[in-house]
């Protein structure tokens, strides 16, 4: 498998591990210094305190997404992809999803022969439903 095919199948076994919940396997896909942006918000800093954010949101949402690989560019031991992300996220005691979009840029790092999440942006913003 070359480095392009296995973001590829790093981006499937994320989804896989977040839609079931798999807070280990977030947290083994990710750099122990990894750090996440999101609009609005202090930077995340580390895998333990995305992975602490991530409990606490799936306790209370179910979380549904599609994305779309839109460019991988590999740099030696580093990489970044561009995907374009849509999320519904359903309250579990009933009520209305919320849906966001837009686009994430993923860096990663190779470590240990394998490719691990070092900074992620994610860009998305609530889409009003009609």
């Amino acid at each position: 498998m070359n480095d392009g095919q296995a973001i590829r199948a790093w981006f499937e076994t994320w989804r896989q591990a977040t839609l079931a919940g798999d807070v280990q396997q977030l947290i083994d896909l990710c750099a122990d210094d990894a750090v996440f942006l999101q609009p609005g918000r202090p930077p995340m800093r580390g895998a333990d305190t995305f992975a602490a954010a991530f409990r606490s949101a799936i306790s209370q949402f179910c979380i549904d997404y599609t994305s779309t690989i839109e460019e991988i560019r590999i740099h030696g031991d580093h990489a970044h992809c561009w995907t374009t992300l849509a999320v519904t996220i359903t309250p579990r005691t009933g009520g209305e999803p919320v849906h966001r979009a837009g686009n994430t840029l993923t860096v990663f790092e190779k470590r240990n022969g394998g490719w691990l999440l070092s900074r992620d942006a994610n860009m998305l913003v609530t889409v009003p439903q009609v």
